[in-house]
């Protein structure tokens, strides 16, 4: 599994240093991009946790601060976001979803075409399913049709399999979450979950630079 990783992680440093000249001067725009699926559940989860280390100190339930009191409206809610991170500008385009699906993947990389008027585009994510598929083919081909591969628009390329580690946008992921597991007493119903999401997304609460994958470390560029 390491091999693979190392192999995928020499490739995606060849294919980025071979696109060097056109990512600095800004022709070729490259996004790592992956999606987060956020459960109301699991925020139930850090609150229920800290009940129980009340219960554990010998706090009675009922004495609680109010603001620890959550709603309960349906555990099983859940919003998908896709986030895309610019490799060098670092720039981080986030946008919400009913669930990660093929349709929903077209959508997002269309904004990411609008967002970037006159510029390729090269995206490095994993092989989810949604992904790929017919309707991901045929999106590909419209928008590349006509064009020789270093002129496509859009260009997809792969980090290992069953390495998430390798994608630092699952280490942004990881830290949103942990800031809604600091602030988990303002969760009073997925909604506003959500909003904290986004919002701590919105204005880059997180550190890009990762020790578990330092996303400079696939491009030996100076940004433009």
């Amino acid at each position: 599994m390491q091999k693979r990783s190392k192999k995928k992680n020499e490739e995606i440093s060849q294919l980025l240093e071979s696109k060097k000249e056109e990512i600095q001067s800004g022709k070729l725009v490259v996004y790592l991009l992956d999606e987060c699926h956020l459960v109301w559940k699991d925020v139930l989860g850090y609150l229920w946790n800290f009940i129980k280390e009340r219960l554990k100190e010998g706090k009675n339930p009922s004495e609680l601060p109010e603001r620890t009191l959550v709603k309960i409206e349906n555990e099983k809610e859940r919003k998908t976001y896709y986030g895309a991170l610019n490799l060098v500008g670092k720039e981080f385009i986030l946008a919400p979803y009913k669930a990660g699906k093929v349709e929903n993947t077209v959508d997002f990389l269309k904004k990411l075409i609008q967002s970037n008027p006159g510029r390729k585009i090269l995206i490095i994510w994993d092989g989810a399913s949604y992904h790929s598929g017919e309707e991901m083919i045929k999106f590909l081909t419209e928008q590349n049709q006509g064009l020789c591969p270093e002129d496509w628009q859009i260009t997809c390329h792969k980090f290992a399999r069953y390495a998430p580690e390798e994608n630092p946008v699952e280490a942004i992921w990881l830290q949103l979450k942990n800031f809604l597991r600091r602030f988990y007493w303002l969760a009073k119903n997925f909604r506003v979950v959500k909003r904290l999401f986004e919002f701590f997304a919105k204005f880059q609460l997180f550190n890009t630079n990762s020790p578990k994958s330092d996303y400079r470390s696939l491009i030996p560029l100076n940004p433009p």
